[in-house]
């Protein structure tokens, strides 16, 4: 089976999120599976630095808003890729620096509407091998809505592949004006409620679904969710009449990356039949990185851990709002990692500054001290008000850390209340710091905290399980 896997970030070469993550993990996977991919990634300044044997496949000459584009594609290895990468060369929409989407000043790219149309249409030339490579793919995966018009372009096509698309988070959903619509010379039957309109514009991701033959979720209850009033965005009921070909596939974590017994980045390591003395050993290198000059005199009491973006969708606010009751109750301490808003940002300080023994705050994104909070933490907070999946949570679960979650998306599907963390139904701070005060009186009984570490790492969140059934997906040939 040949694929064609379409992505706007992939890591290492560029991460924004959990996108990121899965367009590395999930192809990788695959290909140990005998698929042979090809993964497209748009050519971003810092992509194209870290590239190596590049070569020039060929040129597309490709419509964008009111011009003709000359693209290279290229094609190239990379030390983590056991598969070749191709890459949309157009220096004049994609060499720039920093986020693939935002400006330096966090406003999104004025022409991201070209910028991703002029990517889709490469991606359409490339599957119907207009460079005459003699490399046709089965099947064209396409990812959120920066490639939500990757369905549509191969819809045109008199034989096409089979179309899957994977929503990732259907908040974001590349919406754009009809003035837009109209420069880029898209088809004008596009232009309806059964195509790419939506509330008189137009959207990438919409367009996605309407033209894929499946779309996928990456958790099961999250494409329960999306089908309703609360999760769709307007969306819900284009979902719910496309309900015969949406999947949930649970997304995996890499368990190489990703692992107590061999991670890089920990200073001790550990393993289910033996969690102590690793994990205290880390708990102890965590807080001196905060500064703690005797961290032994600390380890006795619970210490919570978050790293995550500061944004309300997060439940940030719910954690904020709940730690000065949680340290007057008891004797915890708490390690929180993220940046975003700027009010939460501020908010974290000042806990920091007003309880400097037993608040620690790192605001930004540091990859070593990431690992080291999953392995040094006794709970991770993680109560997001809607996760399509989440990531953090199964780090938590295979690093011993009971993650402590509200139950929504792949939280839900993955963390078991009161058998390998804690789960709570309401986001409010009232119930989050119940659940909060639940899970430390457990901390405080050996054997049932150690229970609670022993099954969350006993799971098999690996890729394998996703990219089987995503291979069983693209074998069914669904069609729309």
């Amino acid at each position: 089976m040949k694929l064609l896997f379409v992505a706007s970030e992939a890591y290492p070469l560029v991460k924004t999120g959990g996108l990121g993550d899965v367009a590395y993990s999930l192809p990788v996977a695959l290909h140990k599976a005998e698929v042979d991919v090809r993964l497209l990634l748009p050519g971003y300044r810092d992509v194209l630095r870290k590239l190596r044997g590049v070569r020039i496949l060929g040129w597309l000459e490709l419509q964008g808003a009111g011009q003709l584009h000359t693209v290279r594609i290229l094609e190239s290895q990379h030390p983590d890729y056991p598969f070749p990468l191709w890459i949309v060369d157009c220096p004049a929409l994609f060499d720039r620096p920093g986020n693939p989407y935002l400006q330096p000043n966090g406003y999104d790219w004025a022409d991201n509407v070209e910028r991703y149309t002029v990517f889709a249409r490469a991606a359409a030339e490339l599957a119907r091998d207009a460079l005459q490579l003699n490399w046709t793919p089965d099947v064209v995966h396409a990812h959120d809505w920066q490639t939500g018009l990757v369905p549509a372009f191969l819809d045109m096509l008199p034989q096409r592949p089979q179309r899957v698309f994977t929503i990732h988070n259907l908040a974001y959903g590349g919406h754009f004006s009809q003035a837009d619509f109209t420069s880029l010379h898209l088809p004008s039957y596009w232009w309806s409620g059964e195509g790419a309109e939506f509330y008189g514009g137009f959207s990438m991701l919409k367009a996605g679904i309407v033209y894929s033959d499946a779309v996928t979720t990456v958790s099961p209850t999250y494409a329960r969710e999306i089908c309703t009033p609360a999760f769709g965005y307007g969306m819900d009921g284009l979902l719910q009449s496309r309900s015969y070909k949406l999947h949930g596939i649970l997304n995996g974590i890499d368990n190489d990356i990703w692992n107590p017994a061999t991670d890089k980045y920990l200073p001790a390591h550990y393993a289910v039949d033996a969690i102590q003395p690793g994990k205290s050993q880390n708990k102890a290198a965590l807080l001196q990185r905060f500064g703690v000059e005797n961290p032994a005199e600390h380890l006795p009491f619970p210490l919570l851990g978050m790293v995550s973006r500061l944004v309300e969708q997060k439940g940030v606010d719910l954690i904020i709002n709940a730690i000065p009751d949680v340290l007057a109750m008891t004797d915890a301490r708490f390690v929180l990692i993220g940046a975003g808003h700027g009010y939460f940002e501020q908010r974290l300080r000042e806990l920091a500054a007003q309880h400097p023994d037993r608040v620690f705050v790192f605001i930004g994104y540091d990859e070593q001290l990431a690992h080291l909070l999953e392995a040094g933490a006794d709970m991770f907070l993680m109560p997001s008000r809607f996760e399509p999946c989440g990531l953090n949570q199964m780090y938590s679960l295979r690093y011993g850390t009971p993650p402590i979650v509200l139950h929504t998306g792949g939280l839900a599907d993955t963390v078991t209340d009161a058998v390998d963390g804690f789960v709570f139904h309401e986001p409010l701070t009232s119930v989050l710091k119940g659940t909060i005060l639940r899970a430390i009186d457990c901390f405080y009984q050996p054997a049932v905290w150690q229970q609670l570490q022993t099954n969350g790492m006993k799971h098999a969140f690996g890729w394998d399980n996703s990219a089987t059934d995503y291979l069983a997906l693209y074998n069914k040939g669904a069609t729309a």
